[in-house]
């Protein structure tokens, strides 16, 4: 997959540290098929500040060196010019993603973008799912190990051979707002003999903390047959190097139930006419996996997503879905008390919160795509904006 880069890298260095003492600046014009030239005037006496042309902004960009979307929530972390988590680096490593911890983490930065957030204008469990698949493929392709298909190796391209995710389990503690910058770190491990785990875990950059955790399993899939294949020893010996014994959510924490099939007689709602459209599809011609949450989400009751935050997700993959598909979502509802919860995130509201059991399946056969289970928390008034 192919790294989009800044256009502010490309800019000149003098132009982005420019200083200029000159009164006259040269541009060069076509009239009539004679080429002219041109001048604006400045000031000599005074600094040009590269922002601004005769008093106006070029383009609206930033291109002193920072990371522009962090001047102004940065400036209490910055002292002399540095921060206090280390220098300042450049653009692209915040916009590329970086190495850490002896390149077995991989770092990259996100701010959170108007369209990525839900009417509460707080980013959507859909958003972080993207930003930890974006990071996720941004740290193979800068491992160096990258082959011509979504992530898969050079190994795998070679014997057509693709990632596909089983089960993910996702914890948030707090959704970041619009205009927030979140820090992500990736790593991978082994998950037992033919499969591969890959964790995250989400900072809020400007205070780093912690406000979310996720784990996946993945297996490897054969692109043509569309079957199950063990991991081949030439893979293993290039994704082997980069294992990094750590999890980010500790066993005893994460939601290893069985998730319980939903029937038309224990669901309490089901959306039927659900179709996938050409942009659900990604690069290995199957519909992306972070579009089933919102096809699940599609029968869960508006007044939980006005009044209720998703604090935890599991989803369990258990067949592709086709773009010629017709889809089915269903889902169950019950309280959640206080002494079942898990304490590492969240602190007691006072109310119940909920937990959902979901399915989709197809709507021809009832055949099971996706199950999930989510807990919803009720949404805290301090933590909304005005």
């Amino acid at each position: 997959m192919a790294l989009m880069q800044n256009a502010a890298l490309h800019f000149p260095k003098d132009l982005c540290h420019a200083e200029r003492n000159d009164d006259f600046v040269a541009t060069f014009v076509r009239v009539g098929g004679t080429r002219r030239r041109a001048g604006v005037k400045m000031k000599a006496s005074s600094k040009t500040n590269v922002d601004t042309v005769n008093g106006k902004k070029v383009n609206g960009v930033h291109v002193d060196g920072r990371i522009p979307f962090l001047d102004q929530r940065s400036a209490d972390l910055l002292k002399d010019g540095e921060s206090v988590y280390g220098s300042v680096e450049p653009n692209h490593e915040y916009l590329l993603g970086r190495f850490v911890e002896d390149r077995f983490v991989y770092r990259q930065s996100f701010v959170i973008r108007s369209y990525e957030i839900g009417p509460d204008k707080t980013a959507t469990m859909e958003t972080l799912m993207n930003l930890l698949q974006e990071t996720a493929l941004n740290h193979v392709a800068s491992a160096g190990v990258a082959g011509n298909g979504f992530g898969a190796t050079r190994e795998m391209s070679i014997r057509k051979l693709i990632w596909v995710v089983t089960r993910i389990h996702v914890q948030v503690e707090k959704y970041s707002s619009w205009g927030d910058v979140v820090e992500i770190d990736t790593w991978v491990d082994a998950a037992g003999k033919n499969g591969m785990r890959r964790d995250w875990i989400i900072r809020d950059y400007n205070t780093q903390k912690i406000i979310t955790r996720a784990t996946s399993t993945w297996v490897i899939m054969n692109r043509e047959t569309r079957r199950l294949s063990k991991i081949p020893e030439e893979v293993k010996n290039e994704v082997q190097p980069f294992y990094l014994n750590r999890a980010a959510i500790a066993t005893e924490n994460t939601d290893s139930e069985k998730i319980e099939k939903l029937t038309d007689e224990t669901a309490e709602i089901i959306r039927t006419g659900l179709a996938p459209r050409w942009s659900d599809m990604d690069a290995n011609q199957h519909v992306n996996n972070v579009k089933y949450i919102g096809w699940l989400l599609e029968s869960v009751p508006i007044n939980v997503l006005e009044d209720y935050n998703m604090t935890r997700l599991t989803l369990e993959y258990r067949r592709e879905c086709r773009q010629s598909n017709v889809l089915e979502s269903l889902t169950s509802m019950k309280a959640k008390t206080g002494e079942e919860e898990d304490k590492q995130f969240t602190e007691k509201s006072g109310a119940e919160d909920l937990e959902c059991t979901h399915l989709l399946r197809m709507e021809a056969d009832q055949a099971e795509i996706v199950r999930a289970r989510s807990v919803w928390q009720i949404k805290q008034h301090d933590n909304q904006m005005t």
